[in-house]
Order: structure tokens, then C-alpha cells, then sequence
């Protein structure tokens, strides 16, 4: 028996996308979970695994796009190729010459006749290429109905098409649509297409430009008593939970706790209505080779320090990997940039559709402040509320930003909930 390979469903909105690599070759034994190939879709990079053993009989090759439910590979029994040539024709005696056919018959009902006149050759030495698996595939055709003339008995793509000539079959051959013209490139230049992750980091970008109404508000945190309430539990946190305590488990607590007290921060205009969320689905994002990704914590108001530190910790060594499943980048409220770790001193953040606001960290500097009518050292850091001011107002805004600065300057009301 065969058992179809087919692109599962990607998720919301996703239709398609790309075989960025085979994992295994045509013609190689596969086991239950073997990872057959990498797709990448315009959210998230995924393997698909095989569900049977037996043979892997590639149809799609690497770099072609594919759809939701395409065939991409079939996966033959152990020994199913072998078992469905049919053995070599013994020679037969000879037969007296066939009469010749009467001008009067037509083409049409000649080649079928001279088809079946013709040896039929062993096709499985060897793999088939994908161009005549698709041609297979696409006519429905029982490969080891059609004359092989490759090398070793091997079936050709002239052979299929030949086949389909002589039984007066519609042949269908993709041609590729004619390149667009581009700029020659000058010396020292390398194209390079875009991913579908970066055309829809694109796309995303230059969405949220022009539906929204984007403004930022800034503050400024002293961290002084984060960093020393972090100092002083971080080994015992780490001993206790088994994960270590980062700067980003302090911002969640207070985003959430700000969430709460401005609720239109975190909600969103869907057509001609505000949709208010009771719960925070709190997207952190993470930079990989293939770019910007944005996976979430879901119910993160539901979540302790150690919770969100090791729910971040996994979601980004997934993304780094390429393995994020697009229910990990699903449903986003609210989202946490953190330019700094690159060295950032300050930006302007740009939404996450159709979340209305995102905040962006920044790198912690120490600069002389006045406290107490005194001029001192401190490690301050720059933060930045863009949101989306057809649903938010600056008032709310700055409120939002103003309660994050106050729990993060004074941790313990983290801890207290208060």
C-alpha cells in the first residue's frame, strides 16, 4: 500500500508555503516520526513528521511553494516498489506478422493498440524524479503501465509525456510565469529573495503604518531596586524553580498589573467594535536568523515569575530552532520588545496587528539623575508606549506607561499584587 504525504492545515490565514529542505532523500527507508521536511510559512518554520514506515517517494523538491492539502510525497510499504514491478517478460515464440491496419482507422484508435504492443519496463531501479511524480500524480497514472527508456530501466519524464501523446491524454505542463524585469546588478551586489517570514514581517510592518494611528510616549526607569532585589534571590530562584531570574519576569508582572488597571491598552477595534480582553496573551519578541518572531505566553496573568521566565526561556529556544507551531504565535493582546540586549538606547516600536500597543525596552545605562534635590548615579532605562490612538488615548497611554514605571521602581507591590 502508498500513504499520502499532504501539507496539514498551517493554521489562521495561512494557505501556503515553502519545502525549505528534505530531511530525507527520495528512495530512503522512513519510520514513524521521522522528520520527513522543513516548510516555512509566512508566520513560522515547521517539520513534518512521517506517520508510516516504508519508502519515501518525493514528488514536490526542495524550494517549491506548496498549498494546504498538496501532495508532496508518498510513503510506500518496505519492499512495495520492488513488490509492484512485474517481473521480466520471458521471450515469446515468434508470431506470424500482424495484418496492417486499414488506412481507414484512425489515429486515435490506433495508439492505444500499439501502446499495449510495446514490452513494459521495470521502472523501480532507481528513484523517480519529482518531475515525473508530478506528472504521475497529476494524470492519475500507474507508473509501471508506461515504457521506461532511461538508464537501468529508469522512467523518464520524456517517457511519461510520450505515453500520454500515444492514448490522446491531455497533457498539462506548468510553465513558469516570465520573470519580471529587475535591475541589473552592479559590481560588489548579491541578490537574494525574500523568505516568506521576512515578506511578512513586510507586510505586517507597512499594514500596521497604514491602518493604524500610530504614536509612542516615553519614560524613563530607575532600576535600582530591580536589580537589587534581583541580586540578592536570583540564586535561590534558581535553585528552587530551575530557571534563572531575568529582567523580563519583572516587566511582564508590571505590563499585566498596568493591563488591568487601563483594560483598552490590551483590547482591540474589530470593524465597527471595541473587543475588550479579560485575559493577557502576552507576545515577547524574539530575534532568529530568519528575523523577528513574536511567540506568546497564553494567559500570562495566569503565570508566577518562575511560570513566565521558563514559558519564555522554551518559546525562544523553539524560535531560535526553527520549531515554533503556529498556535505558539497565535492570539497576541499585547507585546514586549526588549531593543536593548542589541545595545538600544531608544526606539519607537511598532504595533503588532491588531494588538493596539506594544511596549519596547531598552538598554540599562547608568546616568547622573536628581533625587532627593541631589545629583546621582543610577541605572536608568528608556521605555516606549506605541499605541494605536484611535482606540487609545494619550491620557490612557501615559497612565499605562506612568503604573509600569511605579511597580518596577517599587518591586514589591510586583510580589504583593498591589
Amino acid at each position: 500500500m502508498t500513504f499520502e504525504v499532504r501539507i496539514p492545515t498551517l493554521g489562521e490565514s495561512v494557505t501556503e508555503g515553502v519545502i525549505v529542505r528534505w530531511a530525507k532523500q527520495d528512495g530512503e527507508a522512513v519510520k514513524p516520526d521521522d522528520i520527513l521536511l522543513e516548510l516555512e510559512t509566512d508566520k513560522a518554520s515547521m517539520e513534518l513528521p512521517a506517520e508510516r514506515a516504508g519508502v519515501l517517494r518525493i514528488v514536490k523538491a526542495a524550494g517549491e511553494k506548496v498549498a494546504v492539502g498538496e501532495l508532496v510525497a508518498r510513503i510506500e510499504e518496505d519492499g512495495g516498489a520492488r513488490a509492484a514491478a512485474p517481473a521480466a517478460p520471458k521471450p515469446a515464440p515468434a508470431a506470424p506478422e500482424a495484418p496492417k491496419p486499414t488506412p481507414a482507422a484512425p489515429a486515435a484508435q490506433r495508439a492505444p493498440a500499439e501502446a499495449e504492443a510495446e514490452p513494459v519496463a521495470a521502472h523501480g531501479v532507481g528513484p523517480l524524479s519529482p518531475a515525473v511524480r508530478r506528472l504521475l500524480a497529476e494524470h492519475d497514472l500507474d507508473p509501471t503501465l508506461v515504457p521506461a527508456s532511461g538508464k537501468g530501466g529508469r522512467l523518464t519524464k520524456e517517457d511519461v509525456l510520450a505515453y500520454l501523446e500515444r492514448s490522446a491524454r491531455p497533457v498539462r505542463i506548468d510553465v513558469p510565469a516570465a520573470p519580471k524585469p529587475s535591475a541589473a546588478l552592479a559590481e560588489g551586489e548579491e541578490r537574494v529573495p525574500l523568505s516568506p517570514i521576512r515578506r511578512r514581517i513586510a507586510e505586517r510592518l507597512v499594514q500596521a503604518q497604514q491602518t493604524a494611528a500610530i504614536l509612542t510616549t516615553f519614560n524613563e526607569l530607575d532600576m535600582s531596586a530591580v536589580i537589587a532585589l534581583r541580586a540578592e534571590h536570583k540564586e535561590r530562584f534558581q535553585k528552587q524553580h530551575g530557571i534563572g531570574l531575568g529582567f523580563m519576569s519583572f516587566f511582564a508582572r508590571a505590563c499585566i498589573a498596568a493591563l488591568r488597571d487601563i483594560p483598552v491598552v490590551n483590547a482591540e477595534i474589530r470593524g465597527d467594535d471595541i473587543i475588550y480582553k479579560k485575559f493577557v496573551h502576552l507576545g515577547v519578541a524574539v530575534g532568529t536568523e530568519r528575523g523577528l518572531v513574536v511567540p506568546v505566553l497564553h494567559h500570562a496573568e495566569r503565570m508566577s515569575f518562575a511560570d513566565i521566565e521558563r514559558e519564555i526561556a522554551r518559546l525562544a529556544g523553539l524560535a531560535r530552532d526553527g520549531k515554533l507551531k503556529l498556535d505558539d504565535l497565535a492570539g497576541g493582546t499585547f507585546t514586549i520588545s526588549n531593543g536593548g540586549v542589541y545595545g538600544s538606547l531608544l526606539s519607537t516600536p511598532i504595533l503588532n496587528p491588531p494588538q493596539s500597543a506594544i511596549l519596547g525596552m531598552h538598554k540599562i545605562e547608568k546616568r547622573p539623575v536628581v533625587a532627593d534635590d541631589q545629583i546621582v548615579i543610577r541605572p536608568m532605562m528608556y521605555v516606549a508606549l506605541s499605541y494605536d490612538h484611535r482606540l487609545v488615548d494619550g491620557e490612557q497611554a501615559v497612565t499605562f506607561l506612568v503604573r509600569v514605571k511605579e511597580r518596577l521602581e517599587d518591586p514589591e507591590r510586583l510580589l504583593l499584587d498591589v
